[in-house]
Parts: structure tokens; sequence; C-alpha cells
């Protein structure tokens, strides 16, 4: 990892109001490759040892989620990785990805090796995978149109279910605390709701269906025992639905102008993702802005549906679109945040930038940008910090 002095200057920002919005400094920037690749996700390895980056070069790199340190890759896909997953405390060892090659990888972290695939056919692509089913043996994925399912153990294929979707199914998720339960979301504008009990068919197994009305992009879950789902569209709209009742519960078709109405930044050009706090059950949407900037936009959907001013901003890192941010592991009742740590940021200027909140003992060692960290508008001096 290279790295460089770097100059700060502490200037007033007079954009924001500081008792309504925590900035965070840049800890360190690394740059995945030399070259035009793109970093498409990030997803932690459950005991946060590690950190997998699928890129635009079609590999996986692995880091420490902690120092930054690269730890090793694994290659062996030949077109692009849709979907990285590291796998529970039952194989700690093992990170999953799919591709538009048609396959589903299994790879061992320790030596980066490749230690199973599943192909779902010469002509397919798979752009997304989840593990469940009541007893645990079920691997999901979405595919051009259809929605196919492994028994994992033996890799045998189980169910294909064909007549649900017309158009590229971009997100499939069994739903936590209720493994029989599938939520598969597509390009055609449906979030379809499939029990995966018996023997799996489109007549049977689908119970609900929602009509989101344009292609959608990502879906998550939220709300006590997850019965309440967010959806990102491809038209940068955001919606949130009940999964029970398949009634919408907000919805911001003009989700966009009402963040950047929000702050007095650049406006808002895309969402990355939503992030939901279990502990203070509030939900957040992730803006950014072409130039990189990001920010943390609260959202209401109970009652008058509000997206309120950002309660955290992430400025000064990347100089390109942000594609994946990686929280760390929760506080209390307010944003994510570990060991001083705020998160990890990828995009598509192939960076990697990792954030630290301004109140950490390591502050005074790290890379700061003073355009990312509140201070007093009294306050104005120039040093020089060194990364560790």
């Amino acid at each position: 990892m290279e790295a460089t002095d770097m100059d700060v200057e502490e200037q007033p920002r007079s954009s924001l109001n500081p008792n309504s919005c925590k900035r965070f400094g840049l800890k360190n920037s690394i740059q995945t490759n030399f070259g035009d690749d793109y970093v498409f996700q990030i997803v932690p390895k459950e005991d946060w040892t590690a950190m997998a980056v699928s890129l635009s070069t079609n590999a996986v790199k692995l880091y420490s989620p902690v120092t930054g340190q690269y730890y090793g890759e694994c290659r062996g896909h030949s077109a692009t990785i849709n979907h990285i997953s590291c796998s529970g405390a039952s194989a700690p060892h093992v990170l999953h990805s799919c591709s538009s090659d048609g396959t589903i990888r299994a790879w061992d972290t320790r030596s980066f090796q490749q230690v199973s695939c599943i192909s779902a056919g010469d002509s397919q692509e798979v752009f997304s995978f989840s593990f469940g089913g009541s007893t645990d043996n079920l691997l999901a994925a979405g595919c051009k149109s259809q929605i196919i399912f492994w028994d994992w153990r033996n890799k045998r294929q189980v169910a294909c279910l064909e007549d649900s979707h017309v158009d590229d199914v971009t997100q499939v998720h069994f739903v936590p605390d209720h493994q029989s339960k599938l939520v598969s979301a597509s390009v055609d504008g449906l979030i379809c709701i499939f029990d995966t009990d018996g023997e799996i068919n489109d007549d049977d197994h689908l119970e609900s269906v929602i009509n989101v009305g344009t292609s959608i992009g990502k879906v998550g879950f939220l709300g006590e025992r997850y019965q309440k789902l967010w959806c990102l569209t491809n038209i940068e709209t955001l919606s949130v639905w009940d999964l029970e009742g398949a009634k919408t519960e907000a919805s911001f078709q003009d989700a966009r102008s009402l963040a950047s109405d929000s702050w007095a930044l650049d406006q808002i050009d895309y969402f990355v993702d939503c992030h939901y706090s279990e502990e203070a059950k509030r939900l957040w949407v992730i803006g950014g802005t072409n130039a990189g900037t990001l920010g943390y936009f609260p959202v209401n959907y109970n009652g008058v549906a509000t997206i309120g001013s950002p309660e955290a901003v992430l400025e000064g890192g990347h100089a390109g679109i942000v594609r994946s941010v990686l929280p760390m592991s929760s506080m209390q009742g307010g944003l994510p945040q570990n060991q001083g740590i705020f998160g990890w940021t990828g995009g598509e200027d192939g960076r990697l930038c990792c954030w630290l909140s301004d109140d950490s003992p390591q502050i005074n060692s790290s890379w700061i940008s003073s355009a990312l960290i509140m201070k007093s508008p009294t306050t104005r001096k120039k040093s020089r910090h060194h990364p560790y």
C-alpha cells in the first residue's frame, strides 16, 4: 500500500449544521490496482478478520478491515462478478461469488483457491445468490429471468422458477429469521415472495407480488422480525414495503431531490445503499455525488415520510462514483463505528477508502482532510500528518 504525507489545513465549514452532522476523516486510501478497475462490492468475514472486495478485473481481493493490509486474491471468473458473500460461523474461511460467466464459486480465504463451483448453464448469468431454506440446505440464485435452486450439499439442482419474472432477477434474499421465505427482485419491477418448503414451483409457492413499477436495483430488510423491505430502483427512487401485506409504507419518487435539498453540497446523483440499525430502529439511505462525496440521510417511513439532513458526510476520499459502503459494526443507538473506524468505501476510481471518527484516539496518526472534520470556525492552522 502506497502512502504519502498529506498537508492538512483547517478551515471553517458553513454548509452543514455541526450539531446535526458528524464528519469523518480519511484514515487511508488504497489503490486496488494500477489501472481502470472498479470496486464493485465490499463484504466482511463474520469475525471481521478480513474483508473481501470484488473488482471489475473479475477478481476478489482480501484486506484487513482494521489496517488495510492486503492478504491476497481469488481469481477464476471469466466475466463480471455480480455478488460476493462470506459464509457464517459454520464455514468461517469460505467466500462465495457469482458472475455473468454463469457460475457460483466458493473460495478458501486462507489459500485463495477455488474449492467448489456450481454452473447455472453456459448461456446464463448469475446476478445474486442466497443461502437458506428451512433446513438451511438451499442455494438460490437470480439469473436472467429465472430463480434456480440447488441443494448446496450435493450441488444438485432442485427447482427452477421460470414464470414469476420476465427480466433479469437482480436480487434474491432468504428472509432473516424466516429462512423458508425467499424474496426476489427484478428489472421487470416486481418483488416476489416465495415459500420454499416442499417441492418448489411457481404455482404453489408464490405467496405475494409487489409491483414497484420500475427496474429494481437493491432490496434489504428492516423492522421488527424483518417484516419490512426497503427498495432502491435503477432510477434512484426509494420505497419501504410491508412484506406481510405486500403494501407500501413510504414512497420517495423524488428521493434524490429530497436528499439534495437537505444539504448545501453538490446535488445527489445516485444512491449507493441503505443501512438499517436494529438497535436504533432507524434507516439511512446513502447518497452520493459523481465527484465521490457521500451522505448518510435518515429516512422516516412512519407517518409523514421524509428524508432528513445527513447525519454523516464522507468527503474527499473518492474522485468518482462510489459503488459500495461497508459500515463497521453498529454502535448502540446510532451510526456504525468500531475502534474509531466508521467504515470502508469503494468506487469507480479503483480506491478503497477507510473513514475514521474525528474523536478517535488514532486521529493524530491518520490521514485527515479538514474538509471532513467539523472544527471551530475560529481555528486555522497548518500541520502535517503521516499514515501509520
